[in-house]
């Protein structure tokens, strides 16, 4: 990920323990009968897949949105086990502070590096310096 933007860095991060979580998750739906036996672990895994592949796809701008529609399934989750809504509040703050944090410092890093390269410019093109 090395260029990846702050915003993609920590999305990244939240998927990847969000998949680990949901599969716990997905565990606790099926010892408690909440689904029938298959559902409840196809579906687990098919969530935990997608919060996986969901990582690769922060590069384009509707992976951030898939982002949006993993967490409404897993809001979803909490009618059948209303317990997990504690696991979803935490995530979905958690996914919530990196959109915003993550955007504020990709954007005042971009201003830093526009600066900079004003300021490199301006170096380049301006006086001579003297020589003794």
């Amino acid at each position: 990920m090395r260029g990846a933007s702050v915003r993609q860095s920590l999305a990244s991060i939240v998927l990847g323990f969000e998949s680990i979580v949901m599969f716990f998750a997905a565990l606790v739906i099926f010892g408690l009968k909440a689904l029938p036996a298959p559902a409840a672990l196809i579906g687990g895994a098919v969530l935990c897949l997608l919060l996986i592949a969901n990582v690769a796809l922060l590069r384009f701008r509707w992976g951030y949105a898939l982002g949006w529609v993993l967490q409404a399934v897993i809001v979803a989750a909490c009618f059948l086990v209303p317990s997990l809504a504690i696991v979803a509040a935490i995530f979905i703050g958690l996914w919530i502070y990196c959109m915003i944090k993550g955007a504020q410092i990709d954007r005042q890093r971009a201003a830093w590096r526009a600066a900079q390269e004003a300021e490199e410019g301006q170096g380049a093109d301006g006086p001579p310096a003297e020589t003794v």
